[in-house]
């Protein structure tokens, strides 16, 4: 780690409390006193790691405090002991977000590769009691294009905006705190205002999937697995609280080491753990926008299963249906998900593991545009006589009608 010189003025972080002082003072007394060159002036003082003083408690109000305290794995075994006792009106849905840095430790410790540490932490979370698993690649697929979009925004002013550059990301609430608390306006404009994938992901699982599942955001209970005890402090930060709904975007962050600890106290046995795949959070309605200049010229959607399907009608009887093109699949999760395959048993559910294991060989195809395939070039010449033939009308298209009857207007999927 980088080191912080302590000069004898104390220069300190500005809610640095009372606490810190003493600590950093009796050290100092203890300290070897050396000069040291810094920015090439010559300074008298002990020196403190950052390391240290990320980790310190000292510049934590009281209320942090407590708020960092209730991120513990007491508090969701309360939350799941609630769900035991009280009545079902009152039950949260307890939803789980794994960080992908977390599964190395956990591979490790379980002796498997990823995919297979990733499932059996899912078992083990459902078995606590947690309905949902999800890991959080998608919202670090949005934290990375949001950032892109924002350092081409910066690097397009960087002329006449001399906070433009150099953009440092966000996504390290270690580093946002020292930031924010010790080097103030030089740094914190430079920051990129994308949200980190851990508050993203909050944002999907409260938002976006609570209205899916047609819950209330404050019946979501969010849990997130990070590798970092400082991710705790960024769930807290205020805003990313609902003060309408009383209710955060991440409820509890637990650290791999936490989720571990409650494995060993419980006596869990890896082998005996079933292979349980994650679920997905966004899989059945997908958006995709083309920009330019930050200007939208296009608006694309795939659009899975019967309920998505009436969420889409719904909007098109509003008017409210922004996208030029909509991919349109009948089976949620797609194709894969047919039930001539997909199937477990007499009564249609769905073998959830037999479609992970296909999404994983059908995601490993080759892709080939169908533009530059060769075949179907000499297709069109050889079999339809050109792209723009009669053949090709008659023969690569259709009509599609409307019945006399219609389908009743109430009627729910």
């Amino acid at each position: 780690m980088s080191e912080v010189n302590i000069p004898k003025r104390k220069e300190k972080c500005e809610n640095c409390t009372k606490q810190c002082n003493k600590k950093q003072s009796d050290e100092g007394a203890n300290a070897h006193q050396e000069r040291e060159e810094v920015n090439g002036q010559e300074h008298e003082g002990s020196q403190l790691l950052l390391s240290a003083c990320l980790s310190c408690d000292g510049c934590l109000s009281e209320e942090e405090s407590l708020k960092i305290s209730q991120q513990s794995l007491e508090e969701v075994e309360r939350v799941l002991a609630l769900n035991q006792k009280c009545d079902a009106s009152k039950h949260k849905v307890l939803v789980a977000s794994i960080c992908p840095q977390s599964l190395p430790f956990f591979a490790v410790k379980f002796g498997v590769d990823i995919t297979e540490a990733a499932h059996k932490l899912c078992a083990f979370l459902k078995s606590l009691g947690v309905q949902h698993v999800f890991d959080t690649t998608l919202a670090a697929g949005f934290s990375i294009l949001e950032s892109q979009k924002e350092f081409v925004q910066r690097f397009r002013r960087r002329h006449h905006d001399s906070h433009a550059l150099p953009m440092f990301t966000s996504s390290c609430p270690g580093w946002i705190r020292y930031s924010e608390r010790v080097l103030g306006s030089l740094v914190t404009p430079h920051i990129c205002t994308t949200r980190s994938p851990q508050q993203i992901m909050g944002c999907l699982v409260k938002d976006y999937f609570s209205k899916q599942q047609k819950l209330s955001p404050e019946k979501v209970y969010h849990v997130l697995v990070a590798p970092c005890f400082d991710k705790k402090l960024e769930a807290v930060r205020e805003e990313f609280y609902n003060s309408l709904l009383e209710t955060r975007d991440v409820d509890c962050v637990l650290t791999s080491g936490e989720i571990y600890y409650l494995m060993e106290q419980r006596k869990v046995s890896v082998e005996e753990l079933d292979s349980v795949p994650l679920d997905h959070v966004n899989r059945d309605f997908q958006e995709v926008t083309l920009e330019r200049d930050g200007e939208t010229l296009l608006q694309f959607a795939a659009v899975y299963g019967f309920r998505n399907i009436q969420t889409l009608v719904h909007r098109m009887r509003k008017g409210r249906v922004p996208y030029q093109l909509v991919e349109v699949l009948s089976c949620p999760g797609g194709c894969l998900s047919g039930r001539g395959q997909a199937v477990s048993d007499a009564e249609g559910r769905l073998d959830k593991a037999l479609v992970q294991q296909m999404e994983e060989v059908y995601s490993s195809l080759p892709v080939r545009l169908p533009e530059v395939n060769p075949s179907l070039h000499t297709l069109y010449q050889d079999w339809l006589q050109g792209q723009d033939s009669p053949q090709a009308g008659t023969l690569l298209h259709t009509q599609y009608r409307s019945p006399i009857h219609t389908q009743p207007p109430h009627m729910q999927w």
